[in-house]
This record gives C-alpha cells, sequence and structure tokens, in this order.
C-alpha cells in the first residue's frame, strides 16, 4: 500500500474532472481526495495499492471528454491510511 499526490493542469475545472477522479478511484477501490486548486489545477491524493494508483493516473492523464490535460505528475509518499472512502473536496 502507498500514497500519491497527482496534479493535473490544463482545463481541468468546469468540466466534471473531479467526479471523474472519483467515478474511477470507487471502481479501483482506491480512497483520498480530489479537489480544485487556486491555480487552476486539479490535485488528487490518493491511497491504496500502487498498480491500481498507477492505472488511475494513466486515465486522469486522459481526463474526461470535455478535458484537456497539458501536464501531469505524481508524487509518491508512505501510506498513511487516512482514508475510509473517495471524496470530493471544497
Amino acid at each position: 500500500m502507498t500514497r500519491a499526490e497527482i496534479t493535473v493542469s490544463g482545463r481541468v475545472q468546469g468540466v466534471g474532472f473531479r467526479y471523474f477522479v472519483v467515478r474511477n478511484a470507487d471502481k479501483l477501490s482506491l480512497n483520498g481526495y480530489t479537489q480544485n486548486l487556486g491555480n487552476g489545477d486539479v490535485l488528487t491524493v490518493v491511497e491504496g495499492e500502487k498498480l491500481l494508483i498507477e492505472k488511475l493516473y494513466e486515465i486522469l492523464k486522459e481526463g474526461p471528454s470535455h478535458a484537456k490535460v497539458k501536464e501531469s505528475k505524481i508524487l509518491w509518499s508512505n501510506f498513511q491510511n487516512e482514508f475510509n472512502s473517495f471524496e470530493v473536496r471544497f
């Protein structure tokens, strides 16, 4: 088990991106949250199996149909068992 922070930038706000993240994280049984950042990026903090987080990362690099992801990055850290579900934070 591990933890990652995924940041995506581009046209990722106002296009349903956070709910796209939640749907896909739930399908992969991952826990954490996603939120819009003030600079226009979307941050996702996720915990679970590394292989499943990598799969989510690949999905988020594409984004939903109305999004245009220009850049994405993932930062790995130690699993903290902080979350029981996946949610949108405001």
